[in-house]
Formats: structure tokens, C-alpha cells, sequence
């Protein structure tokens, strides 16, 4: 196999109006165009008129995947600036209403607002999807369902949706609760081997359930488009360097399961229903909660496991040179996540605010200086 496990990163955000930095319901078209003048094909539309995304080119360096990174989030915040918007990252906008929002006018769009009916406008969540090369894809069904015990982690790291339609929901990484009402989300089943999973494809693409492979919307993926394995679980990440932490290790970890086909090689119903729990307890409680160890019979907080992981991984971490990003998931589950930043803004807004609408202002905010930091 190579050892390069190339790379690709791409964050979604909400398109807002500049002073109250409330969601747009509509695309401004001058906008769009200005943007997709200045970016070319790394930008492109959502579900929903109130979102963009931004796709990075292929690394295999994170410094010049943090160079573009940066300035792709730059050059759309200056074309937002231009037309009186601004542009948030985050995995929930904390005062959007999910009843006004509108679909983009695209084939694609219509088909899949036709599915899901209700559930398409509810979609109006941004999310961090990180992509790893692959040379033998026959292996990517496998590491899909062996690296599933790692996927809480990732989710804990990244929590960014601690508001839902005003109000403070209580979980650290709401979005998620949303995002999985769609059909086709949530954890992958286990398959065993790839003819498995390709049987499930073939069979809900023949009985015309699915188009094709990219309907099916799992935490984790084989992409359909790319030579890649797709990560999904995330959150976007307000702060850059948080985005490739957590790409950076899941690259490495990719990269660590490729090498060591023994790990987790025999997981059970049990593990998966365990891994579930652990998904929810990410969700819930971020970085300050605790997961549970399997093997051990035991929970560890979400630090302890933060730093077993690393140990294992850190000698894949040097090989691949991103040493640094990885080692920066555990200033991450110590300093907190762009969830506890908003929430801390919260509540210190709350005793000087006039009603809690002002302190929902300082957070969305606080999430667009940080978004261009």
C-alpha cells in the first residue's frame, strides 16, 4: 500500500445576514456568483438555500491543507462582506427556524426533498466531511466497520450544536439528533466484506429505493465519487486548526487499521449496540463525558480515551507528518470544543443581556469572528 493516504476536507456553512446574523432563507444570487467566481469549483451549494459548502483540493500535507483552508473561509467571508452577509461554522445555527427554510432548485434537490418530505427542511445542520485515499479499495468495507469504536471520539471532539431553533438543547452536539431522523444515517451496519455491502447497494438501487450509492448518508461511507473512505460524524468545526485535528486523526487512524488488519476485527452485535451508546454520549455530553470500554467493562472519560488513542497512533502520526494536528485533539478535549465556547458566551451574555435573545446575538457572533480566525 502507499503510506501517503492522501486527503481531502470539506466544511459546510451557514450563508447569514452580516449585522443580526440571522440565516438567509434565499440564496442572494450576486452572492452565489461572486463567490463561485472567486472559488471556482471548491464552493458549492446544499440541500438548503441557508448553506454552502467548501471542498478542499487532495493533500498529503497539512500545512498546505491549513494554508487553503484558511484561505477558502477568508476568500468566502470577503465575498460575504461584500453583499451584507457573513458566514458561520458551526453543526447548528443557534436562532434558525427550520419551518422557513427553502431547497435549492436543482434535480438532486427536488429528488431528495420529494423522499424526504419534511425531514429535508428539518436538514439545516453543517457538518465536517473528511476524505482518505485509498490504493486497494476492496479494503475499504472493512476498515469502515473496524474503525467504528473511534467514531464517538471524533464526534466528541468536534461538537459544535449546543442551540436547536433558540434554545440551548442541553446536548453538547445537536446536530446529529437531527441529522439522523434522515433514512440511511447513523452508524453502518456491520458488514463483514465488501460483497456484503455491495449486495445492499445493488439491492436498494434495483428496487429503486436509492439512485445510487450517495443516498446512503452514514456517519462513515465508502464514497461513491472518490477513491476515499468518507467520514461524516462530524460537526463543522468554528476554529480551523479543529478541523484538521480531527482530520488529521482520522487519517491516522485509517491509516493505523490498514497496517494492523487485526484490529478490532471481531466486533459483535454487542459492540455495535455499544458503539451506539458511545455515539449518544458524544453527542450529549462532548468532551466532558465518558465512554465505554467493551473489553474492559469499565467508562473512561472522553480525555482518558483521547489520550490511549493517541499513544497507539502517534508513530502513524510522525509517518504521515501531522504529528502536530493529531496531538492538538488533546488540547481540544481539555481546553473544550466550539460548544463550550458558545455556551460560556452564552451564559456571560445572559446576566448582561436584556432578554435571551441578545445572548443567542453574542454567540452567533462570537462563531463568525471565530469562523474567520
Amino acid at each position: 500500500m502507499s503510506d501517503t493516504c492522501r486527503f481531502g476536507i470539506e466544511e459546510e456553512f451557514f450563508v447569514v445576514d452580516a449585522e443580526t446574523k440571522a440565516v438567509m432563507r434565499r440564496m442572494p444570487p450576486a452572492f452565489f456568483d461572486a463567490a463561485k467566481q472567486r472559488l471556482g469549483d471548491r464552493l458549492k451549494g446544499e440541500l438548503l438555500q441557508s448553506q454552502v459548502e467548501l471542498t478542499s483540493s487532495v493533500h498529503s500535507s497539512f500545512d498546505t491543507a491549513r494554508t487553503e483552508l484558511k484561505t477558502m473561509r477568508a476568500m468566502l467571508g470577503e465575498v460575504a462582506a461584500e453583499h451584507g452577509l457573513a458566514i458561520l461554522a458551526s453543526g447548528t445555527h443557534p436562532t434558525a427556524l427550520w419551518a422557513t427554510q427553502r431547497a435549492n432548485d436543482t434535480p438532486r434537490s427536488d429528488s431528495v426533498m420529494h423522499d424526504l418530505q419534511m425531514l429535508g427542511q428539518r436538514n439545516i445542520v453543517c457538518g465536517l466531511h473528511v476524505h482518505v485515499e485509498f490504493d486497494d479499495l476492496t479494503r475499504r468495507v472493512d476498515v469502515m466497520s473496524r474503525i467504528m469504536p473511534y467514531v464517538p471520539i471524533l464526534i466528541a471532539l468536534s461538537t459544535s450544536s449546543p442551540f436547536w431553533q433558540t434554545r440551548a438543547t442541553g446536548l453538547m452536539g445537536y446536530r446529529l439528533a437531527a441529522y439522523d431522523e434522515l433514512p440511511r444515517t447513523g452508524l453502518p451496519e456491520l458488514f463483514r466484506s465488501e460483497a456484503e455491502y455491495d449486495d445492499y447497494i445493488a439491492l436498494l438501487v434495483e428496487t429503486r429505493v436509492i439512485e445510487d450509492s450517495s443516498y446512503v448518508w452514514w456517519a462513515i461511507r465508502p464514497s461513491r465519487k472518490y477513491p476515499t473512505l468518507e467520514l461524516r460524524a462530524p460537526d463543522c468545526c468554528t476554529r480551523v486548526e479543529d478541523t484538521l485535528a480531527i482530520a488529521a486523526l482520522y487519517r491516522t487512524l485509517v491509516r493505523h487499521l490498514i497496517r494492523n488488519p487485526e484490529i478490532n476485527a471481531n466486533l459483535s452485535a454487542v459492540s455495535r449496540a455499544v458503539l451506539q451508546e458511545n455515539k449518544w454520549r458524544a453527542q450529549r455530553y462532548g468532551v466532558h463525558g465518558s465512554l465505554i470500554d467493551e473489553k474492559r467493562r469499565i467508562t473512561l472519560s472522553v480525555r482518558d480515551v483521547v489520550a490511549e488513542t493517541l499513544d497507539q497512533v502517534m508513530d502513524e502520526a510522525e509517518a504521515l507528518n501531522c504529528a502536530r494536528e493529531v496531538a492538538h485533539c488533546m488540547e481540544i478535549a481539555t481546553r473544550g470544543t466550539s460548544a463550550d465556547g458558545q455556551l460560556a458566551v452564552w451564559k456571560s451574555a445572559l446576566s448582561l443581556a436584556e432578554t435571551p435573545h441578545d445572548a443567542l446575538r453574542a454567540v452567533k457572533t462570537w462563531i463568525a469572528q471565530e469562523t474567520l480566525q
